[in-house]
């Protein structure tokens, strides 16, 4: 898959959040903007797509996200309690029907933590409920690229099939 099947994806769930009327915001940490930068390049996505937060430092997380100091230190950044605070965060400071949030190890090197590279949160809020979806990928090659293009890829996916 290349880039250009992301913007596909991106494509669908546009007009599906189009036809249903809702709307979708985003706070990224490892994917570094890609999200955002995917779902731009659809012409029309203003309909629907109010913004994000590339929020790579643990101090925009909770400052702009409003991801807890404690759950920062007790769980880390790249965590199931982080990515849930991340796109409850962003729905609120949205106001939107959609809150997706991302945090991961992207590599090539580790966090300095236990936490092996690959390891991503996907946080996904919506319908007064959150879901997440945990990705261990193990990639050979350009690991931070495909870390990168997965989780992106992911979300899209998930925002176009699931009922939301």
């Amino acid at each position: 898959m290349v880039e250009n099947d992301l913007i596909l994806l991106a494509q669908q769930v546009i007009e599906k959040f189009r036809v249903n009327n809702l709307t979708l915001s985003v706070a990224e940490s490892c994917t570094g903007g890609w999200l955002s930068k995917v779902i731009t390049e659809v012409s029309g996505a203003s309909s629907v797509y109010m913004g994000g937060v590339c929020s790579y430092a643990n101090d925009v997380k909770n400052k702009v996200l409003g991801v807890k100091k404690e759950t920062l230190d007790s769980f880390g950044a790249v965590s199931e309690e982080t990515a849930r605070e991340m796109s409850e965060g962003i729905l609120k400071l949205m106001n939107t029907s959609v809150g997706v949030g991302i945090t991961g190890i992207a590599g090539p090197n580790s966090d300095n933590t236990n936490k092996k590279v690959g390891l991503i949160y996907i946080s996904i809020t919506y319908k007064n409920k959150t879901e997440v979806i945990k990705l261990e990928n193990d990639f050979d090659g350009d690991v931070r690229y495909k870390n990168r293009f997965t989780a992106v890829k992911t979300v899209l996916s998930f925002l176009r099939d699931e009922e939301l």
